[in-house]
């Protein structure tokens, strides 16, 4: 059974988070960031940021702090024994720094399969503000799932 189209502009519920001085740094360290100006405070400083700046990808990390980051893919049906992680891509608007109240506003907007149903695609757009509306971040990430019932 493939995911059913018509979810395609449905709105997810909305994740809230502050960003933390410390946490920005875990994170670039978590992914091998090695340019002091997303852990050091002086070298952020330096560099015209007024504090750490956000390392690129930790926007992606936001909607991983619902209860259950991943119940919409289970109330579409999918298994996630068969999710893959099949893209992702950012346009950043501004730096988000410690402080900032980040709100992660996601939509389905795409859905389709190839190889014959063997593959299903599930393309989201999340929408990244700070708690006053201005715009941080536009991602787009797409999720794979394979279908064992259909054919290649």
């Amino acid at each position: 059974m493939g995911v059913d189209p018509g979810v395609i502009g449905t709105q997810l519920p909305t994740t809230t988070v502050t960003v933390d001085r410390g946490r920005l740094r875990f994170f670039a360290k978590a992914i091998g960031e090695t340019n002091p100006v997303y852990t050091e405070l002086d070298a952020a400083i330096a560099a015209g940021h007024p504090d750490l700046p956000a390392p690129p990808t930790f926007l992606f990390s936001i909607e991983l702090e619902a209860p259950d980051p991943f119940a919409y893919l289970a109330a579409l049906g999918v298994d996630l024994r068969f999710v893959l992680h099949g893209e992702q891509s950012f346009v950043y608007h501004q730096p988000a720094y410690p402080g900032d109240e980040l709100v992660a506003h996601p939509r389905i907007t795409d859905v389709y399969t190839k190889k014959a149903g063997a593959l299903e695609f599930i393309a989201k757009e999340t929408t990244v503000t700070r708690i006053d509306g201005t715009p941080i971040a536009d991602l787009r990430s797409v999720i794979v799932v394979r279908n064992p019932e259909g054919s290649a």
